[in-house]
């Protein structure tokens, strides 16, 4: 209704005349109107990303988030006087939630930049003890980090750390042989990983998207414990999470106080707690995402240990049924060919085919090493795209990943995409999750 200016503009009110307006009332308004909001009033509406078909506007209210930020103050989340690196676009709730927590707590924060090309030198100007942030983000930096090393080598230093600091969590003492060969790998490998986040990181999580399990042992092993959480817009946020204390490598963790998971005889995910959102905005018999019995049916299919931790198996509509009646989910695939360097996206496909099918994007920032390694003159990455060669190097990087899965689940044929997947093109959400259904359409 109204434009408020910093600087002098036509048509807008300027600040000083605001900060007018605002001494010219009476200080028991304020408490009077702050008075007047329920817990059970709108706070926010946040539209989903759209991964799985239109942007549908999830009316949160302030109960919803104040519930959030109560259960992950409890847990030790963040802390006071921490420093924050936010990189997560602010339109997302994960961002909101981050900001409301450093307001609440007393924190710092720092955003990114607008370049993702700056992200490591802004992270080593900032030096950040907590990074939230999105699987991209961690596949990034993994590929910068293990890029030149020998793969073997870095996965024994993996193995190495990972056991190191296990036993250092339970207390016990470290055997003088696996000490000698951790000291080794943390001059070479693990002290230059943790500076790479700036050299104060104590914890990272990640959440929107599926991240390979390996990639989390990489980064524990260096130091940097990368807590993967789940949760979505509908559930103000967050529904489960993992502490330093209390996490399993390759689960998206416990539920936060105060809110329950159980599965569905079908495998679906079902949510319950305060934190769950009011409905969709005017669409209200929107049928996904329905809420029955004060259960909140997530659409995502996972399974619960002994100890409450929640793994995630895929999404009810992401699975791919071949022509054959097998069920399959792409995103264990996916993750496994994005983990090399060459690689930016993979998007499996195969509904209703005889076999799936991948397509491959090149990684924009990794092509000209990949051109000078295979003698090509071009790094252009509509050139790579149609070079033997390039072809040559996908085929043997994917037929390495087809050896870990049964025969009806392995990708019988590729082809390399001349541009990367990106939000101008539509195909990527703010968080760079996938559009599936766009890259279908148009591929």
């Amino acid at each position: 209704e109204q434009v408020i200016a910093i600087e002098p503009a036509d048509g807008a009110i300027s600040l000083e005349e605001l900060r007018e307006r605002g001494r010219g009332r009476d200080e028991a308004e304020v408490a009077e109107r702050s008075a007047a909001v329920k817990p059970e009033d709108p706070y926010t509406f946040i539209y989903t990303s759209g991964t799985t078909g239109p942007p549908k506007g999830c009316v949160l209210s302030h109960g919803n988030y104040r519930e959030v930020l109560n259960s992950c103050e409890s847990i030790g989340a963040l802390e006071s006087g921490e420093i924050a690196y936010l990189y997560l676009p602010l339109a997302h709730s994960y961002a909101l939630l981050i900001q409301l927590l450093a307001i609440d707590l007393g924190s710092t924060i720092a955003y990114f930049g607008g370049d993702t090309k700056q992200i490591v030198v802004e992270l080593n100007e900032v030096h950040p003890t907590y990074l939230p942030s999105v699987p991209r983000i961690f596949e990034k930096i993994y590929t910068l980090v293990t890029a030149n090393g020998d793969p073997e080598k870095i996965k024994g230093a993996t193995q190495v750390g990972l056991k190191v600091r296990q036993l250092q969590e339970g207390g016990q003492e470290v055997p003088a042989e696996l000490q000698a060969h951790f000291d080794v790998a943390e001059e070479a490998l693990f002290k230059n990983v943790r500076a790479a986040f700036g050299g104060n990181l104590k914890q990272a999580n990640t959440g929107a998207a599926p991240i390979a399990k390996e990639i989390l042992e990489f980064f524990f092993a260096c130091g940097v414990p990368v807590l993967e959480g789940y949760g979505m817009t509908e559930t103000s946020t967050v529904c489960t999470t993992q502490t330093r204390e209390r996490y399993k490598i390759g689960t998206v963790g416990f539920a936060i106080p105060g809110s329950e998971v159980r599965i569905a005889d079908d495998g679906e995910i079902l949510l319950k707690g305060p934190n769950i959102f009011q409905g969709y905005y005017k669409m209200q018999d929107e049928s996904w995402g329905t809420i029955v019995d004060g259960w909140m049916h997530t659409g995502d299919l996972g399974s619960l240990d002994e100890d409450g931790f929640l793994t995630i198996t895929g999404r009810k509509k992401d699975i791919i049924i071949t022509a054959g009646g097998k069920n399959l989910t792409p995103a264990n695939i996916e993750n496994d060919l994005k983990q090399n360097r060459w690689i930016s996206q993979a998007v499996m496909h195969g509904d209703r085919r005889p076999y799936p099918v991948v397509l491959v994007t090149l990684d924009p920032e990794e092509a000209p090493a990949l051109a000078q390694e295979l003698g090509i003159e071009s790094a252009d990455l509509a050139a790579l795209s149609e070079d033997p060669k390039v072809h040559e190097r996908v085929q043997g990087i994917l037929d390495e990943v087809n050896r870990n899965y049964a025969q009806v689940e392995q990708v019988k044929k590729f082809t390399i995409l001349d541009h990367d997947l990106s939000q101008e093109t539509g195909e990527l959400t703010p968080t760079l999750k996938v559009k599936r259904n766009v890259v279908n359409e148009k591929y």
